[in-house]
């Protein structure tokens, strides 16, 4: 679990659901616990992971669903990576995608 702590008294807690690698990145995603002043919220976090295993780049994603593609020269595109989020049926949220 992360947490990361704000000015105030409250807190967001980052509690992974999965992690999933494929080539340099890896995807993690969850669901924060709503707190006393806090809401729940889904997040995504996509880094990039160099050859020496240190985290070059880290994107945040709140509250949208997320595809990530690689994307071919022959300009087929393959979906490498799609959000799980357990409330997807009955809670719709903006969607991205993700072009590796």
């Amino acid at each position: 679990m992360m947490r990361l702590l704000t000015g105030s008294s409250s807190s967001f807690r980052f509690e992974p659901r999965s992690v999933d690698a494929f080539g340099s990145t890896v995807i993690a995603e969850g669901v924060s616990a709503a707190g006393e002043d806090t809401k729940a919220a889904y997040w995504v976090h996509a880094w990039t992971v160099g050859g020496d295993g240190v985290i070059t780049q880290l994107r945040e994603y709140f509250n949208t669903d997320l595809t990530v593609t690689r994307l071919a020269a022959a300009a087929a595109s393959k979906c490498v990576w799609q959000s799980r989020r357990p409330d997807r049926a009955r809670n719709s949220l903006p969607g991205l995608v993700l072009a590796l």
